[in-house]
């Protein structure tokens, strides 16, 4: 059984249909990353899938447990959490405090809540900044802290949005070890991101998307191969690649 399973999820906003009929898998310990052009229905997508919007038509099972229509936080405790694309960090709040935040989805108590806060910080590098404000951060480590208040929330799987976009190439090289890592330790990922040297670096398989539908699903070596996806998104190049 899958661990997540999407099947026919659509949306509509009035006679716009962002996502149309899309279904796919993703298996427990991977990473699949989700591809397409800009406007093709990625992020709403997560949306449905996260919670945060529900779907015209469609089911999302988790778990094997249908969570269509639950609430984010329902769906977080049942161990399936998002970051965003616009950081979501609290800018007056230390890195701790954030991170405790999303902690509090499992640990109830300040104290267990911040013990899981400070294993995730140290578990990131970050530990000794802990009392930062997050205002004062980097690009990357606003990722980074997006990341680890996801992962305080001690998921099963994680929707990672556009993470990588916008940093250096040290930088990238960095957070996809940083993914890996995740990875290792158990947890599968569900990946939006246009910078293809990580979605081909960290993806087993690749879901692609072009104006609300499901174009392609396969391997990294197949996408480059299939000339829907070339036209879609990757561009001629790509197949030479």
């Amino acid at each position: 059984m899958s661990l997540l399973t999407v099947r026919g999820l659509s949306k509509s906003f009035g006679g716009l249909r962002a996502v149309s009929d899309v279904s796919f898998d993703v298996e427990g310990g991977s990473v699949v990353g989700l591809i397409g052009p800009n406007g093709a229905g990625k992020t709403t997508t997560f949306a449905l899938i996260s919670g945060f919007q529900r779907p015209t038509a469609g089911v999302v099972t988790f778990k094997g447990e249908l969570v269509t229509g639950l609430s984010p936080d329902a769906i977080c405790h049942r161990g399936l959490t998002r970051t965003f694309q616009i950081m979501q960090a609290f800018p007056k709040l230390t890195l701790l405090h954030n991170v405790m935040i999303g902690a509090y989805a499992r640990h109830r108590t300040v104290t267990a809540a911040r013990r899981r806060a400070l294993e995730v910080l140290e578990r990131f590098g970050m530990v000794e900044r802990r009392e930062q404000l997050a205002r004062n951060l980097t690009l990357a480590d606003l990722k980074r802290l997006e990341i680890a208040k996801a992962l305080a929330t001690d998921p099963a799987l994680i929707l990672l949005d556009e993470v990588v976009a916008g940093l250096t190439p040290t930088e990238i090289e960095d957070m996809v070890r940083l993914i890996r890592s995740i990875r290792a330790e158990g947890v599968t990922i569900l990946m939006i991101e246009h910078v293809m040297q990580a979605v081909m670096a960290l993806s087993e398989v690749i879901v692609v998307l072009d104006h609300g539908e499901k174009i392609f699903e396969g391997s990294p070596a197949e996408a480059t191969r299939d000339p829907r996806v070339v036209e879609a998104y990757l561009g001629e190049g790509a197949a030479h690649a």
